[in-house]
């Protein structure tokens, strides 16, 4: 008896071959939270090089939509004065604000280079938000040390987060003294800030003795206590201090600082992590090498970096190679659905951030002290999955959260002229929402939910239209290539 035959294996898809290699296409989908068809024209018209020239100049971009938003949030950026003179003591509502805010401003800034380069940082000089004693001052620290200096000198916002409360609360050095230096702050400045894996212990012990005297002061504000600094000379990774009084601790630990963010390993480190934040899960050897000597000829500075990651052939072959976190998808969505804020409120904020934490990847919600995953890895599961169709069901039918300003007619918005047939409406709405057509086995799978097939007529008077074209949104939006960033 003849054995069964066996199906041969359907070729395995590769969304990067659907994205369309259009460069322009492919910077929006790195250096924004999501292309939209005013950032493709703007992109168009100026050029890579001169949107870029735009981007990083964000002070000169209107952003008056967005900054209405904010005013909403007062707190999300408030000084922490402000906040206790605002909240009792430990309260969340400060986080809940800074969190929102951060929605908002990817989802509807101008400024999206800038405020993906603030979420960047975020990540890499990480906060947790929210946690135990920084209710008064993480809000401050995201206006005074992230976004004050995201396209500054990286020596400088690293300066500023060593004198920072939060940064300082949440890594313990605040409760640091001669007497019981403790290691946890001085640890991560080194491991997860700045050099990474190179350091000892013995390096360690001296780095914590050395920032002994940064803490925070009965009002929430950051102070140098003299009287608590651990004098003492200090070689640390070649940095070397005499440390020979208390009165001039605060100067050796920030000489500290500059010494680590110049330090070729710090280069090397923070090329990495902007070419994984950027270009690919695997960063390029040859891409780290180049971005860590223009860091170190700039001085740390990180504006001429991004501008040579962006030019970068490394970049431009690395269409397809970077997969959307879950906040990254629910904001590409917002955009590319052209949702706008709502008219009042945050109601509609409250229900992003919300469904956002239960992903696992609401602003600034990470626990450990190194920041969100980068990699797709890290999100790739079907509970997850599921989750980020939910999510698109229910903005393509304005089901919730249902305070969006949506457009009149969503389907003209994002198809003007209607096709003659189902399967070119799918083809319409796939160009559209990602950039590319699906394959003709998707586009089938997608019809199937309206009963209808590619070849399937279509005008303006069918009756069934009106209903299907939610789900059939939805389903493209669930397609592998929305998923690419």
């Amino acid at each position: 008896m003849a054995a069964p035959a066996v199906a041969a294996p359907a070729a395995a898809l590769d969304p990067a071959a659907l994205v369309a290699a259009d460069p322009i296409a492919h910077l929006l989908r790195r250096a924004t939270f999501g292309p939209t068809p005013a950032t493709l024209a703007e992109a168009a018209k100026f050029g890579v090089a001169g949107w870029l020239d735009r981007q990083l100049n964000p002070a000169q971009i209107d952003d008056r939509v967005c900054d209405e938003v904010l005013t909403r949030l007062p707190l999300a950026g408030a000084s922490v004065p402000a906040v206790r003179a605002k909240l009792k003591k430990h309260s969340y509502d400060a986080f809940g604000q800074l969190g929102r805010a951060a929605i908002a401003r990817a989802a509807w800034s101008n400024r999206q280079l800038f405020e993906a380069t603030v979420q960047f940082w975020a990540n890499h000089l990480h906060v947790t938000a929210p946690s135990s004693g920084v209710w008064d001052s993480r809000a401050d620290y995201d206006a005074q040390v992230l976004r004050k200096h995201a396209f500054g000198k990286f020596a400088d916002m690293l300066k500023a987060s060593m004198k920072h409360p939060a940064m300082l609360t949440y890594l313990d050095n605040r409760s640091s003294t001669k007497a019981h230096p403790n290691e946890n702050y001085a640890r991560e400045l080194m491991e997860l800030h700045t050099v990474g894996l190179v350091y000892g212990e013995a390096d360690v012990l001296a780095a914590a003795r050395l920032l002994t005297g940064l803490t925070v002061d009965k009002n929430g504000l950051y102070t140098y206590d003299a009287a608590k600094h651990a004098t003492g000379a200090v070689n640390i990774l070649g940095f070397r201090h005499t440390n020979a009084t208390p009165a001039g601790g605060e100067a050796a630990s920030l000489a500290f600082a500059d010494h680590l963010a110049r330090h070729p390993d710090t280069a090397r480190r923070i090329a990495t992590k902007l070419c994984v934040r950027f270009v690919a899960d695997e960063a390029p050897a040859s891409l780290v090498t180049k971005l860590a000597k223009v860091y170190l000829d700039n001085d740390t500075a990180i504006k001429p970096v991004l501008r040579a990651l962006f030019t970068s052939p490394e970049f431009a072959a690395a269409a397809g190679k970077k997969a959307r976190t879950p906040f990254e998808d629910l904001i590409a969505t917002i955009r590319a659905l052209g949702l706008a804020p709502e008219k009042s409120g945050i109601k509609a904020l409250d229900a992003l951030y919300n469904g956002l934490v239960n992903a696992g990847n609401a602003p600034f919600r990470w626990n450990p002290p190194n920041g969100f995953p980068d990699v797709a890895a890290a999100w790739a599961s079907p509970s997850a999955f599921l989750l980020r169709c939910n999510s698109h069901l229910n903005l393509a039918t304005g089901w919730y959260p249902s305070q969006l300003t949506r457009p009149a007619d969503l389907l003209k918005s994002l198809v003007p002229v209607l096709p003659g047939s189902y399967g070119a409406l799918v083809d319409a709405l796939a160009v559209r929402l990602t950039g590319a057509k699906l394959p003709a086995g998707h586009t089938a799978a997608v019809l199937s939910v309206a009963g209808k097939l590619p070849t399937s007529s279509l005008s303006s008077s069918d009756k069934s239209l009106a209903g299907s074209v939610p789900y059939l949104i939805a389903l493209v939006l669930d397609s592998p290539t929305f998923q690419l960033r």
